[in-house]
């Protein structure tokens, strides 16, 4: 599994893996084998981010650098790799797994922050103001960040075959993006589990969806 960690925020979704004690304890009951990259604020696109790296950008980096460490230290190979992040790296694991579907067939999110050029508008008015600043330099522009969004990157035809989402109404900064992705899915009769009421396990659902995934990817016939 590869950790995605979200923004830096203080709130119900630590960004850190070894500070979400209950993912980790679940990680450790699974037995399964988890990287845990960290970027900075780098939204995990695939723009240079300075204050990440001036010459490779965050998602080349997790495609490339941290695929090869998963091949390397664990002998797994796509499509062995499943993507898990929150906020931040919520939003990049589904991301990335719409971009790259042969590399990351599995994806799942909680609480993934859809719709963050939303937050460029004015980043002050959240707890990780910084986050949503360090857009500006990037984009330049809303409505270009908007066009880099998740949603944006869902191909009709081209798909991951696993992806799971979670949000809470209650996080009035990303719910609506998660329930717009859900729309859409929907509308293309892309197959998907999202969870959008409220719920207090939603981080063991997604480790669950998880498992379940990479049991049935280990079930698939090669392609020849």
């Amino acid at each position: 599994m590869l950790f995605l960690h979200g923004s830096g925020a203080p709130g119900r979704h630590p960004p850190w893996l070894r500070e979400s004690t209950v993912l980790r304890d679940l990680l450790e009951a699974a037995r399964l084998p988890v990287l845990a990259p960290r970027t900075g604020h780098s939204w995990w696109i695939d723009r240079i981010v300075p204050a990440f790296d001036p010459n490779i950008t965050p998602e080349r980096f997790v495609v490339d650098a941290v695929r090869g460490e998963i091949v390397r230290r664990f002998g797994v190979m796509p499509p062995g790799i499943a993507l898990v992040g929150m906020h931040m790296g919520g939003q990049g694991a589904l991301r990335l797994a719409y971009r790259h579907p042969q590399l990351f067939p599995i994806a799942a999110a909680v609480a993934p922050a859809v719709d963050f050029h939303l937050a460029m508008r004015d980043p002050d008015a959240y707890d990780d103001s910084d986050a949503y600043a360090a857009l500006w330099p990037i984009y330049g522009d809303v409505e270009r960040a908007r066009q880099d969004t998740a949603i944006l990157h869902v191909h009709p035809l081209n798909w991951p075959r696993h992806q799971f989402f979670a949000s809470d109404p209650s996080d009035w900064r990303w719910h609506d993006g998660a329930a717009r992705l859900r729309e859409k899915l929907v509308a293309l009769g892309i197959p998907h589990t999202a969870l959008l009421e409220p719920r207090t396990n939603a981080t063991e659902d997604a480790l669950r969806f998880v498992t379940t995934a990479l049991d049935a990817e280990s079930r698939r016939l090669p392609t020849p």
